[in-house]
Formats: C-alpha cells, structure tokens, sequence
C-alpha cells in the first residue's frame, strides 16, 4: 500500500532558450550535446529500471485494465480535489509504476494475482490469489515495487533537471518518499515483506516506528497500518518459542542478495529525497 501528504504544488516555467553564436559569444551547441548526451545514458540506465513496467502492463487483459483504469481515474479526482489535477494525476501515475513492479515480479515467479487497485488517499493493493511458495518468492515480490517505482522517480528527476521544472522535482521528491514509506521494515507494507526473508523479528522495529509517525501526526492511514502491523507483531511474540516454519528458510546467497539490494535501495532513496526536497 501507499500514502504520501503532497507537498505544495508549484507553477513552473519549462521553456527553453535558444542561444545565438557570435564573435563575442561562443556557440552553446557543444555544451549542450554533452547534457543531452548525458541525461540520455541516464534515461536508458533508467529505462532498465522501468522494463517491468511495460512487461507487467502488456501481461494484463482488458478485464483486468478496465479495472485499474477506472480506480486510477476516481483516485486522481479525488488527488485533484485536495492538491490539483496536475499532482494528482502524476502521484497516481507514480503509484502505478510502483504496483506495476509487483505484477511482473508476480508474473516471473508464478504467483496468480489480480490488477492493481487503487483506492483514494490510501493507495492501491493487489490480490493475491495464491500464496508465495516460501518467504523468498514473497521478497524478491514485494522489493520488485520499490525498486520498479524508483526508476519512475527518478525519470521525473532527469525530467525536473532538463528542464528546471520545480513541479517534477516535487514530483520525483514525492516519488522517493512513496517508495521509502513502503521500505519501511512492517507487514503489510513491502519492507515488512522483504525483511521477511532477513528475520521477521524486525518487523518489532518497523512497528515501533509506525506507532512514533502516528503519534506525532495522528494521520488515519498510519492507524490503518498499525492494525495489521500491531497483529503480526502479536503473533511473532506469540510464537516466539516455536521452531521456524519451512516457509521461512532462506539460503546464504538469498539472504544477502536481499539485505544488500534493501539497504542500498534505503540509502539511495533517502539521499535522493534531500537532493530533489523543493522548499515551500
């Protein structure tokens, strides 16, 4: 799931000026090749990130896109009504990138699941159908998400840096806190998932940082994650003498693959957060 407080939205100027060589002004053009040359080996590198994207889109019927279409459409509105039409369409356009890595990862692995949902000022869900075979296959699927979602911010962010667009550097600042939020180390949110497959024992941290959020801002969304959150930390001290179950034996390999991809993804988003954060 997803939630994000928009920040204020900004009235931004995107026109390009076009410089005129002359004896006493050297031609602009090499300069500016090197930034076009640049920002498109940073868009392919980006495009990596986004493939899943397209894959996961391409793999859902009509049915299935009717659906999520008409759930985006009610969600913009209502983003439209809080912080405009221009946010609202691109933070759902950002939280469709992020479900869109969870299809494919889905896909890749064989686990059955509907489209994605998506429900207002909460964010959007995919059903399941089936279980995960193991914690593993639950990892990779939920990391998939963030990972998938990041590559969208930061198009916006290649985007906002080409054209000195305030709006999309708010909009890929929102992109990175979207996907940081969902790191967060509790089921239900993806980080939970992941760490999962490190130790559910941390999910005790996740939690407690859930309850602080909520008590400093009483946001109704975090009250709707603690309840879930607050269960499946019960249930972890329930059986804390119990013997793990097979579903959550990770190899070596696994296990440090995930850890590594995970902090990494943490660390990148929180930088990239202080360098696109616009001031009010």
């Amino acid at each position: 799931m997803s939630t994000e407080s928009a920040p204020e939205t900004v009235t931004i100027d995107g026109a390009t000026a076009i410089a005129t060589a002359t004896a006493d002004n050297p031609p602009e053009k090499p300069r500016r090749s090197g930034i076009i040359a640049t920002l498109a080996v940073g868009g392919a590198f980006v495009l990596k990130f986004l493939k899943p994207l397209f894959i996961g889109l391409k793999t859902l019927k009509l049915a299935a896109v009717l659906k999520t279409g008409l759930t985006m459409v009610l969600s913009m509105w209502a983003y439209a009504l809080a912080w405009g039409w221009a946010y609202g369409v691109a933070f759902v356009l950002l939280i469709l990138v992020h479900e869109m890595g969870h299809v494919y990862a889905l896909r890749e692995f064989g686990v059955k699941a509907g489209a994605p949902v998506f429900i207002p000022f909460v964010g959007a869900y995919i059903a399941m159908k089936e279980q995960p075979k193991n914690v593993r296959i639950e990892a990779w699927t939920a990391i998939y998400g963030p990972l998938v979602g990041t590559g969208g911010a930061m198009l916006c962010w290649s985007a906002a840096l080409y054209t000195g667009s305030s709006f999309m550097m708010a909009v890929a600042y929102t992109g990175f806190f979207l996907n940081l939020f969902n790191l967060i180390p509790v089921s239900p949110l993806d980080g939970g998932r992941v760490v999962a497959a490190l130790s559910p024992k941390i999910w005790i941290f996740g939690f407690i940082g859930i309850l602080i959020m909520f008590f400093r801002s009483y946001n109704p969304i975090l009250f709707l994650i603690l309840l879930p959150a607050g269960r499946n930390v019960y249930e972890l001290w329930k059986n804390r003498k119990s013997a793990p179950s097979e579903y959550f034996e990770v190899d070596k390999k696994t296990r440090i693959q995930i850890s590594l991809l995970y902090f990494v993804l943490l660390g990148f988003l929180a930088v990239a957060m202080s360098l696109t954060h616009v001031a009010r």
